[in-house]
C-alpha cells in the first residue's frame, strides 16, 4: 500500500478557504499563514498523513528555506521560483510505487502537470471540507467518549458489577499478603 503525501499550495489555500482569505483582505495575511499552519497541522494529526506545505516567495521576496514546524515540512520558495513550479518539480520526484502524491491546489494548469507526474489533485475547497469534516469526526469521538465516561460513573452499581469488583479486590488483597 502506498504511503500518501499531501502537498499543498499554501497561498491557493489561503486566497480560497473564506475565513483565510478575509484575513488576507484585510492586511493580516500573516495571521492567514499561522492559521493555515495550525489547521493543516491538526488535520495531519487527525488524518495521519505526511504533508509538505508550500509558501511562493513572491511575498516575502529572498526568503527562500524549507524547515520542519508543527510536524510538517513547510517550504518558501526562491525569489525566481514559484509555488507552482516548486510543486510541480517536487511531485515528479517524490511520486513513486511507494508514494502517492496528492496535490492541494485549485490551479487549473497546475493540474495537468500534477496529473502527468502520477499524482492526484485535490481542489482547495474540497481539502477545507475535509479539515472541517475531519475535526468534527475527532471532536464528536472525543464528546462520545466523554459521555461515556460520565455516563459510567452516574450509573449505579448494580450486584453483578459489586460482586465481580469484590472478588477482583480480594484477589489482590491476597496476592499483595503473600
Amino acid at each position: 500500500m502506498k504511503e500518501d503525501l499531501l502537498i499543498v499550495d499554501a497561498y491557493n489555500m489561503i486566497g480560497n478557504w473564506p475565513h483565510l482569505n478575509k484575513l488576507k483582505q484585510a492586511d493580516r495575511l500573516a495571521d492567514a499563514r499561522d492559521q493555515l499552519l495550525a489547521e493543516l497541522s491538526e488535520y495531519r494529526k487527525y488524518r495521519d498523513i505526511n504533508m509538505i506545505v508550500v509558501f511562493d516567495a513572491m511575498y516575502v521576496p529572498g526568503n527562500s528555506k524549507s524547515f520542519r514546524k508543527f510536524d510538517m515540512e513547510i517550504v518558501w520558495t526562491s525569489k525566481d521560483q514559484t509555488a507552482d513550479s516548486y510543486i510541480e518539480a517536487l511531485s515528479r520526484k517524490k511520486q513513486n510505487r511507494f508514494t502517492q502524491v496528492i496535490v492541494a491546489t485549485s490551479d487549473q494548469a497546475e493540474q495537468w502537470t500534477i496529473f502527468a507526474a502520477g499524482a492526484l489533485r485535490i481542489p482547495a475547497r474540497e481539502l477545507l471540507r475535509d479539515v472541517q469534516r475531519a475535526k468534527q469526526e475527532v471532536d464528536m469521538e472525543a464528546r462520545k467518549m466523554t459521555d461515556k465516561s460520565h455516563a459510567l460513573r452516574q450509573t449505579p452499581w448494580n450486584p453483578k458489577q459489586l460482586m465481580a469488583l469484590e472478588k477482583l479486590r480480594d484477589n489482590l488483597t491476597d496476592k499483595d499478603n503473600k
